[in-house]
């Protein structure tokens, strides 16, 4: 490594990282095993998971004539899947079911693994 220059607190320099291309497929394997590891440490991690029906706009005054009784519309017809967000992200989509008396989710599209990772990152 370089240094880059002196500071009251310590050399600063360039960072280094492994190149990953060109690896053999044991290398790749192992790389993988080790993420995966990595990865199943965060299993047992409890994350927030709420159902979007919709979303709209109001106007501040019409919020506060909101009364018992007053609908809102939503901008996604009865007929569309339902978004499932985790931890602020959208990971799925659904349609809503009924099991005994109690709201459910019966996913019908999962976004990629990979664009879920992505996600959690952002």
């Amino acid at each position: 490594m370089e240094k880059e220059k002196a500071t009251g607190q310590g050399e600063v320099k360039n960072a280094e990282f492994q190149n990953f291309e060109g690896l053999t497929t044991e290398q790749n394997s192992q790389t993988e095993k080790v993420i995966n590891s990595k990865l199943e440490l965060l299993f047992d991690v409890m994350l927030p998971v709420s159902i979007e029906l919709g979303r709209t706009s109001m106007l501040i005054k019409d919020i506060l004539e909101l009364d018992r009784g007053s609908i809102i519309e939503l901008d996604k017809l009865a007929s569309e899947p339902v978004d499932v967000i985790v931890n602020g992200k959208k990971i799925a989509e659904g349609e809503v079911v009924v099991i005994d008396k109690h709201f459910g989710i019966r996913i019908t599209n999962l976004i990629a693994v990979e664009e879920r990772l992505k996600n959690v990152k952002r």
